[in-house]
């Protein structure tokens, strides 16, 4: 894939992804040593409440039946939760599309496996938080996890390494988000626990990629901006197309782990101000075209937010009238 750059306006305005990859290499190099040094290892088993487990049926004769009122976990916190654990069981397909992206070798390729790593622990910990404490039903979990793992995964920004770093800067904020509020709703001190150590690796992988991004609007200022545009006018969540997406996602929006409020002044703007996006000169018109589509779909998004909160509160207001009547 080659994207031109007007504003670059020469021959070495042209660039591809082989391009990009190579330019970035020394700051991925920079940002891997720097999340290296700050990057904490952390033991998933010491997370999850082992003396609460007990047997399933099946094997053992003294297996006991799941029944929701056997956890603590909250019904919003018992949603949130399926969601953010499917979310991360897709991390093979993940893994495949930055793989294919960055490549395998040098800084990227480290970072590549680095991140994998990591991301592999959440899975595991909120798996095993999730038996343990019996929060949810373990024979539907297991064939979600079938049905959503079995459909595959494509990144809308595949085609792009660009798309894909705008996105991901993004996307580990808004994961963040979605597990520190999971655990707030959750009702249970131990999975709060759980979910901020995840929440605190995700925010380094949010820092990693937004500097990225930054080094890239650096060396091509009008390219970067319109994938930013893209990423940001076209965001899904990577779990979207799991089983029960839709209806999760509207009662996560309604308990306030996720929605558009959340996603306008927790995930896009902080990181469109720390790299002062909207104040951003020197770029040519196509630039200059993305950054102003970028704003009007910022405000309107703003805006839908507003509506939302409106709804919410006057929801939240019938709620209240009713258990005080």
């Amino acid at each position: 894939m080659t994207i031109t750059s007007p504003h670059l306006g020469s021959p070495s305005s042209e660039w591809t992804d082989a391009r990009l990859l190579y330019a970035l290499e020394e700051v991925v190099e920079t940002e891997l040593n720097r999340h290296l040094k700050v990057a904490k290892d952390w033991m998933p088993h010491e997370y999850v409440p082992w003396s609460d487990a007990r047997n399933f049926p099946g094997l053992f004769e003294d297996g006991e039946a799941w029944d929701k009122e056997q956890s603590k976990v909250t019904e919003l916190g018992r949603i949130a939760l399926v969601v953010n654990l499917l979310t991360e069981d897709n991390l093979p397909s993940y893994h495949h599309e930055i793989a294919s992206l960055f490549g395998r070798d040098g800084a990227w390729g480290t970072w590549v496996h680095r991140w994998t790593a990591e991301e592999g622990r959440h899975g595991i910990v909120m798996r095993d938080y999730l038996l343990a404490s019996r929060a949810v039903d373990p024979d539907k979990l297991e064939a979600f996890r079938m049905q959503h793992m079995a459909e595959g995964f494509e990144s809308d920004n595949r085609h792009s390494m660009l798309h894909s770093v705008a996105y991901v800067a993004f996307q580990e904020l808004a994961t963040r988000v979605s597990h520190r509020n999971t655990g707030h709703q959750s009702g249970d001190p131990v999975c709060d626990r759980m979910l901020a150590r995840i929440a605190t690796d995700e925010n380094l992988h949010m820092v990693f990629y937004r500097n990225l991004l930054k080094a890239a609007f650096e060396l091509a200022p009008d390219l970067t901006m319109q994938a930013v545009r893209d990423v940001i006018v076209n965001f899904r969540m990577p779990g979207h197309g799991m089983p029960g997406f839709e209806r999760a996602a509207a009662q996560m929006a309604i308990g306030e782990v996720y929605n558009m409020r959340i996603h306008h002044d927790d995930v896009l703007q902080p990181v469109l101000r720390h790299l002062k996006v909207m104040d951003m000169g020197d770029l040519g018109p196509e630039g200059l075209q993305a950054q102003e589509e970028l704003g009007m779909f910022m405000g309107g998004l703003d805006a839908e937010a507003s509506k939302f909160d409106a709804k919410l509160a006057a929801r939240k207001a019938r709620m209240a009238a009713r258990a005080a009547g």
